[in-house]
């Protein structure tokens, strides 16, 4: 039989750091989640698409999957558990996700709560405003992509809205279609 801690749900608040005004998530998991799994979860409840390499950073050790072209050793994610590695309400370590544009994210235990039989988790239960877009250079070259597409004498302006699509909202956020990828997640 699960322990009790290992039934538990973890209430994460997930910032990407350094982001003004800040770019956010609150998401319910499970306890008994390993790293990897919380990878997945970050992935889907930011908006990434997992198109690059990530890492976690808990205690000044370093968390991914390991491969033969890491250039230093790191910690197989897959075999460590989010209760074990954040015990305790207000645990805090960082995610970090794109080397090349590091996209830095802290993520902070808020609470630990009994699970409800009637929800499914992973859940996002709150968020604030749009994932930036993959690719654009990080935190600043976000702020220089938003500078750029709502200024049209800019001149990346069209060459930015042509990337992005036609359009792009920093303050969109969808609830609905984070828990729907969210809910594949097992």
């Amino acid at each position: 039989m699960p322990s009790k801690a290992s039934q538990s749900i973890y209430q994460l608040k997930i910032t990407l750091i350094d982001s003004k005004p800040p770019i956010w998530r609150r998401v319910l998991v499970p306890a008994h989640f390993n790293l990897y799994q919380l990878h997945q979860t970050i992935q889907a409840a930011m908006g990434w698409m997992d198109y690059h390499l990530h890492q976690f950073i808990i205690d000044g050790e370093f968390y991914s999957v390991p491969s033969s072209e890491d250039w230093e050793p790191v910690i197989d994610e897959r075999k460590f558990k989010l209760e074990k590695i954040a015990p305790a309400i207000k645990s805090k370590f960082v995610y970090e996700y794109d080397f090349g544009d590091s996209w830095r994210h802290q993520i902070v235990v808020e609470k630990i709560l009994p699970p409800s039989p009637d929800e499914k988790y992973p859940q996002c239960i709150k968020g604030k405003r749009a994932c930036p877009p993959e690719d654009v250079g990080g935190v600043w070259g976000y702020d220089d992509f938003l500078e750029a597409i709502q200024d049209e004498n800019h001149g990346g302006h069209d060459e930015y809205l042509d990337w992005i699509g036609g359009e792009f909202d920093p303050e969109a956020f969808d609830l609905a279609e984070i828990n729907q990828r969210l809910h594949v997640i097992k």
